[in-house]
């Protein structure tokens, strides 16, 4: 048994007697039943170009299928290099596209948005759609 002081600045201080070492044991014990239950949410990427294939495409729609059922964020990244500038508009219809194909399973988080020589869009889980 220990001597654990409670309150310093108390008037006068109190004291208490008891096993420290325990106490703290079921400190971090609580702390990690409360972790066990918080749910973490990840974000998965998936790059794309504008003069990408169908079949390529379908493949990584594919993958953020698996990663939404899974309960995770998608984020799609278009990439525009050099002359690829001009068909912003063809990367849009592209984003549209995968969002349309997605929609049983994902619900659109933040739309398709143009930051310098990227655009981006962000797709989370529909709630049925959360196996886990």
């Amino acid at each position: 048994m220990d001597l654990v002081e409670v309150s310093p600045y108390a008037e006068p201080p109190v004291c208490r007697i008891m096993d420290y070492g325990k106490w703290l044991y079921e400190q971090k014990r609580k702390v990690k039943r409360g972790q066990k239950k918080q749910l973490i949410t990840v974000l998965k990427e998936i790059r794309l170009r504008p003069k990408i294939d169908s079949h390529d495409r379908q493949i990584k729609v594919n993958h953020a299928r698996k990663f939404l059922e899974k309960g995770h964020k998608v984020q799609f990244t278009m990439l525009f290099r050099g002359r690829e500038m001009i068909y912003v508009d063809h990367g849009l219809e592209i984003m549209e596209e995968i969002l349309d194909t997605l929609e049983d399973v994902a619900r659109l988080e933040r739309g398709a948005k143009r930051i310098g020589r990227r655009m981006t869009m962000v797709v989370t889980p529909n709630k049925q759609g959360q196996t886990d």
